[in-house]
């Protein structure tokens, strides 16, 4: 049965963070696109924490920005706080995050999903695929209707076969109060995709009223908030709320151990592999035995509501443990909840079943993005739906795909890790996984991806001219600073007060800048610097790109000559057809690896875990390189 008779060019499944921004980028690319999900109530739902960035994952959100996706307008529209983390530390490791209002958020995507031109939504489940010579051609619901479609995107979440844990209780659900998808996992097993089973979990949501902040130390905003988005379409906070930190305790520890025997995690029915950086606080007594405490975050959810999400007690332990320990929290001593903590186990894909376009290599069409690939975090699934509605859209318009690569943006790393490496357990980034995390600092992102997303028709010819104009202003700034000196006798004053080195000669103003005792509102004080920044309307942004430019300049030159020798081994294309079998000197690992992945350059497949270098020199000699 089928009211659909129009045949749509690309079909998501899922309206999580991965399937709205896999929505817009497609339907923004032009494609003709269908968005199905089993609530248009919760689309863009924050299912955990009531935040978007951090660490590395701030670098995301403005990559996707940068890119023309909707998650940092988003964010800076519905923001309650917003933090830059790492400031102590080198621009490399500086991450935005905001605290967000989570029903707004919500809001705000689904009436920007609603305005996007060539999107439609509409609220069902999918119970299976229509897949014809191993092409997807479309979807069955749950109502019965086959929906045509030429390609077809699953983001599902943690709703495939997703099985909640309280204590000792177990229900189907991928999420509270809403049901597991079932169908898409067999359908997906038939045609011979390999599935495994992957748990996170949340802590429970209490009442505010029922809290006292006296005994907490207050987490406030930055004094001088930024935002997220590059458009000028969003502005700064102008007022924020406050987040507070508690701590737990060996009291606290001991009351929760009371209830392990009956902790799904203990006790045998959960079997999966949860996340390493964000475990359960049962795991984190496990595990960090030796310590008295942790910390947990009291956020609010939002600007008028007076529910807290309680950060880093994530549980599913019974209810009754999870009362009666939160009430010797300080702080918590009377706490009313609102929902009790649980864990949830759900279906993924092993992501080495992937092309770099997050097209499946056993279905051709058929894209997957966010969880089912064994993420975890809004962020990483948002970038990974963008890019497959990217590519979605240009294998309809029968165009090049877009691929970005480990040296050009986080989401390069991410992909290129789950492609090439696979994961075992929920997949996050961390800028340690970047190696050239130097040149990816969340300042640049627009300078590094706008003009791509330009090429794509992703972003506007203002958007793109903002760019060329904040690189213009820095590089003249920069040279400004190599080739201007100044006299030690307008300058001493400046570097003893700073107790640095006072110099007998005039000396470029560049090289005094980068001296690590000097902020940038020192070098301001040199002569005709704020001629000069007044004259070429220097704003603050281009004053810190100057700043990061010449201070870390060494660090950013080996970066980037470090990134050409990888782009030469990526010039290297291994036909998908070429056989492993006829490299005699493999070594076993490295060719069932290789046979495995089927990498498409020698630089990724010198990044598959059990190829050595010297495997990679045979097969440079074996290709005539």
């Amino acid at each position: 049965m089928s009211l659909f008779t129009d045949v749509y060019d690309v079909i998501v499944v899922g309206g999580g963070h991965a399937g709205s921004e896999a929505s817009a980028a497609a339907a923004n690319m032009g494609s003709k696109t269908l968005l199905v999900t089993m609530s248009l109530q919760n689309i863009a739902q924050m299912s955990c924490n009531p935040a978007m960035g951090g660490i590395a994952k701030g670098q995301i959100v403005r990559e996707i920005d940068a890119l023309g996706g909707y998650s940092g307008i988003v964010t800076d529209e519905t923001a309650i706080q917003f933090k830059m983390l790492n400031k102590s530390k080198g621009p490399a490791m500086w991450s935005p995050r905001a605290q967000s209002d989570r029903m707004r958020f919500a809001e705000k995507w689904r009436n920007m999903l609603e305005k996007t031109d060539n999107l439609d939504c509409y609220q069902d489940m999918i119970k299976g695929l229509v897949v014809e010579d191993n092409k997807i051609v479309g979807v069955k619901t749950g109502l019965g209707f086959v929906i045509k479609s030429k390609t077809v995107i699953i983001t599902a979440g943690t709703f495939l076969n997703g099985l909640i844990h309280i204590g000792e209780k177990t229900f189907g659900g991928g999420r509270a109060g809403e049901s597991a998808s079932i169908g898409i996992t067999e359908d997906l097993v038939k045609l011979g995709f390999e599935s495994g089973r992957m748990k996170t979990g949340t802590p429970p949501r209490v009442d505010a009223r029922s809290l006292d902040f006296s005994k907490m130390i207050e987490q406030p905003g930055d004094d001088k908030p930024e935002k997220f988005s590059y458009s000028k379409s969003t502005s700064t906070l102008k007022k924020q709320r406050s987040c507070y930190l508690t701590y737990t305790s060996p009291e606290v520890h001991d009351l929760l151990r009371e209830g392990f025997d009956r902790s799904p995690m203990f006790n045998g029915r959960i079997k999966s592999t949860g996340p390493r950086y964000c475990p359960s606080i049962e795991d984190k007594i496990d595990r960090f035995f030796s310590k008295d405490k942790h910390q947990i975050f009291v956020e609010p959810e939002g600007w008028d509501t007076n529910e807290i999400y309680v950060n880093g007690f994530s549980t599913s332990l019974p209810e009754e443990v999870q009362d009666k320990a939160l009430r010797k929290v300080a702080g918590f001593e009377n706490v009313k909840f609102l929902r009790f903590g649980y864990a949830i186990e759900y279906d993924f894909f092993p992501p080495t079943q992937l092309k770099h376009t997050l097209e499946t290599k056993l279905v051709e069409n058929l894209f997957f993005a966010g969880q089912i690939n064994g993420t975890t975090g809004y962020e990483e699934a948002a970038a990974q739906g963008l890019m497959a509605g990217l590519n979605a859209a240009l294998k309809v318009q029968q165009k090049a795909p877009f691929i970005l690569k480990r040296h050009e943006a986080y989401i390069g790393v991410l992909i290129d890790d789950l492609i090439t490496k696979g994961t075992e357990e929920p997949y996050r980034m961390f800028t340690s996984r970047a190696e050239y995390r130097t040149l990816l600092r969340q300042d640049n992102a627009d300078l590094r991806l706008t003009p791509k997303a330009f090429r794509l028709g992703m972003v506007s010819k203002e958007r793109l001219d903002r760019v060329e104009e904040k690189q213009k202003k820095t590089d003249l700034f920069v040279a400004f600073l190599r080739n201007t000196s100044v006299s030690h006798l307008d300058v001493n004053p400046v570097l003893e007060h700073k107790k640095s080195a006072p110099i007998n000669q005039s000396m470029k103003m560049f090289k005094l800048a980068a001296r690590p005792q000097l902020s940038f509102v020192d070098v301001r004080k040199f002569p005709k610097v704020q001629h000069f920044i007044d004259n070429n309307a220097i704003d603050d942004e281009i004053i810190e790109q100057t700043e990061i430019h010449v201070k870390y300049a060494g660090y950013i030159d080996k970066e980037k000559r470090n990134a050409d020798k990888l782009t030469r081994l990526e010039n290297v294309s291994i036909p998908e057809s070429f056989d492993y079998d006829k490299v005699k000197s493999l070594s076993i690992e490295a060719r069932q690896k290789l046979m495995k992945i089927k990498p498409v350059t020698i630089s990724q497949a010198s990044r598959i875990s059990g190829v050595s270098p010297s495997d990679i020199s045979v097969l440079l000699v074996y290709m005539g390189r």
